[in-house]
């Protein structure tokens, strides 16, 4: 029976060791690890079969944009670690996750190709967009890379822009089909349906006293990328079940402003709390609002499960 491969994390410049040296890289958020990311992957699958090296995606925590202005940062479609999942489920051999902060924003462009691709990864083959800018004020881009490349002895591809049906594949296109509540497309180009996961938490019970009991599940995440009353699934012990999740403030109910995700399971009556849920979304049924009484957003929650209950025919 074969070893199931494992891909390796590593964080910081400082954890890199003489056995990380050599590989085949590509840098990016990788935000969403959708159809277009999931292209630039397969490439690097291919090289790394090529040249017998493994294959390292460099990403950064916070996001560049993070850093750079927290507030008007897109919403992230994927938490650090659903990103790993699925670049691990990509087949990607080792992920180095380099701290985005004031040190490294200050780097110059030839300090980083300096310190991080030669120094730190020796890399053999490097895959990034033809539009990728780096280094302090963006001033290293694809001819800069390229031409270091030359120089040190490491090839550079671009990675072209994958289109489906004329719609060029991006996590800002992801997030406006999201916003639009159009799931099929946000579907499309994500290879699969829109998850959130997190752990189930103890939250204020409210739900028991609109006769809809809800697992409050956490988001850690400053914004969302979707915001109303959507129809959703959930994977349980491997089995799926419908369902109706509130994403958003809560309006109706006092509390800190932050984004919360709550679920009604239809027909289920287990102890969640403490296990982590995978909570796919399928159609939007309402946008979020503030209800005048616990009585009018009692009914309009029914009307939410009545809903849900139709859809999903159970």
């Amino acid at each position: 029976m074969s070893k199931k491969r494992v891909m390796q994390l590593v964080r910081g410049l400082h954890n890199l060791r003489p056995q990380h040296r050599g590989c085949v890289a590509t840098i990016g958020n990788f935000d969403g690890v959708h159809r277009g990311h999931q292209a630039i992957l397969a490439r690097l699958r291919e090289r790394s079969a090529e040249l017998g090296e493994p294959s390292c995606v460099l990403i950064f925590e916070p996001q560049p944009r993070e850093f750079f202005a927290p507030g008007t940062a897109p919403a992230r479609l994927t938490r650090l670690r659903d990103k790993l999942s699925l670049l691990a489920g990509e087949g990607v051999d080792r992920v180095l996750c380099l701290a985005f902060n004031p040190r490294l924003r200050e780097l110059s462009a030839a300090e980083f190709v300096q310190q991080v691709l030669i120094d730190g990864l020796a890399v053999q083959h490097l895959e990034v967009g033809d539009d990728f800018r780096f280094g302090c004020d963006r001033a290293g881009d694809f001819a800069f890379l390229a031409e270091a490349g030359e120089r040190e002895h490491f090839s550079v591809e671009a990675a072209s822009t994958v289109e489906l049906d004329g719609i060029r594949v991006s996590s800002t296109r992801v997030r406006e089909a999201l916003a639009a509540g159009d799931f099929a497309l946000a579907q499309h180009l994500l290879g699969r349906p829109f998850q959130i996961a997190g752990r189930v938490l103890h939250g204020q019970k409210l739900g028991r006293q609109l006769n809809a009991p809800t697992a409050n599940v956490q988001l850690k995440r400053k914004r969302v990328p979707l915001k109303g009353v959507y129809l959703v699934s959930t994977e349980i012990d491997g089995e799926n079940r419908p369902g109706v999740a509130n994403i958003g403030v809560r309006p109706s109910v006092a509390g800190d402003g932050s984004a919360h995700l709550e679920v009604h399971l239809l027909d289920f009556a287990g102890d969640l709390y403490g296990r982590r849920l995978t909570v796919a979304f399928h159609h939007k049924l309402r946008d979020e609002q503030r209800f005048a009484s616990l009585e009018a957003l009692k009914t309009a929650i029914a009307a939410d499960i009545a809903a849900a209950r139709a859809h999903w025919r159970v």
